[in-house]
């Protein structure tokens, strides 16, 4: 089957990248390792390049209430928005990071997620913050939360908001110029933290026995929290029962993947989705992997990858919740599944 290849490319510098045509040029592989994938990516599907021409892209997000999707460019600096009918355009620029001089190797926003009000809620490394803007109507960017304790964060890396407006993120050190051993590292641990809905009151750090807390994901009943593990020593998915007031219970190992085969470097665990049915969609060695619950829930099975060739970073639901968008180095792409994830904002 032929498709056509369509790339109207002008310089991300100066401000897109337009992808106006109906059929996009096609990158990588579904990998199917169990006949239970079939029923969520069928047989023959491809995975459709929608932009490309980035740095480094991660955090996406789906905004339901417009119909786009938002994307950062972490080394850029830039949050790009995506559409079928209008490409790849610029939404904002010095995302993450408002300094004067430069700043680490990524110092821009990373995750992202949308409140019930439907603002944009940003995880920004080089500001170290926890930051949110309106999306529709007036208004500009405000901190949520810089700090724990009165003690800086290191670069908060991946925020979730629950359908109660309290808001989960993750703060490794990889936003910090120096990483472990930056001179400006307050905090002593990298933490998994949850403020009160809507931002107001104090962090309350939740998980501080984690090398490298990354990226975020809550079951569809929001009654598991799962927390990867970016360390290439120890590369797991963690699951937390989300107690009452939104604290977490004991953690466990949900799926290692330290056996895996590692097809590129610096694969490991990063940002992650989970699906209606219980599946969670990862990225770690191999492509942007597909987990499905085994042993009542407890742990997870591999049924398959998507692999792009490239290293992913993250993914996002979007369109009608079936449409899986997924950041993969300088690509933006999408995969047609047969699930849907949950979308996040306005009722």
């Amino acid at each position: 089957m032929r498709f056509l290849f369509f790339c109207v490319v002008s310089s991300l510098l100066a401000g897109s990248v337009l992808a106006q045509s109906a059929q996009y040029t096609t990158i990588g592989a579904v990998v199917r390792m169990d006949p239970q994938l079939d029923k969520l990516i069928a047989p023959g599907t491809v995975i459709e390049v929608v932009g490309s021409g980035f740095a480094h892209l991660e955090g996406p997000v789906w905004a339901k209430d417009s119909s786009y999707l938002l994307v950062n460019d972490t080394k850029a600096q830039i949050t790009y928005s995506w559409s079928p009918t209008k490409g790849t355009t610029k939404f904002l620029e010095h995302s993450g990071y408002t300094g004067r001089l430069p700043y680490g190797e990524e110092p821009g926003a990373n995750g992202m997620s949308i409140d019930p009000q439907g603002r944009l809620v940003m995880a920004e490394h080089g500001d170290r913050r926890i930051a949110r803007m309106p999306l529709i109507g007036h208004g500009g960017k405000e901190t949520v939360s810089d700090a724990y304790q009165n003690k800086r964060y290191n670069s908060p890396n991946d925020v979730l908001v629950h359908t109660d407006g309290s808001i989960y993120f993750t703060d490794p050190t990889y936003g910090l110029p120096k990483k472990d051993t930056d001179p400006a590292r307050e905090q002593p641990v990298k933490g998994v933290y949850r403020l009160p809905a809507g931002g107001r009151g104090a962090a309350t750090l939740l998980v501080s026995d984690l090398t490298y807390p990354n990226g975020l994901a809550l079951s569809m009943d929001e009654k598991t929290l799962f927390v990867s593990q970016s360390d290439s020593a120890r590369p797991i998915i963690m699951a937390y029962p989300v107690l009452a007031g939104g604290l977490l219970g004991k953690g466990r190992v949900y799926f290692d993947m330290s056996k895996l085969p590692r097809l590129r470097y610096k694969e490991v665990p990063d940002g992650l989705k989970a699906d209606q049915a219980g599946n969670l969609w990862a990225s770690g060695p191999g492509g942007l992997l597909v987990i499905a619950p085994t042993g009542a829930g407890k742990t997870g099975k591999l049924i398959g990858r998507i692999d792009t060739g490239e290293v992913i970073s993250n993914c996002a639901w979007g369109d009608d919740g079936s449409m899986l968008y997924i950041v993969s180095g300088t690509y933006l792409c999408r995969v047609k599944t047969n699930t849907k994830g949950h979308l996040q904002g306005k009722p």
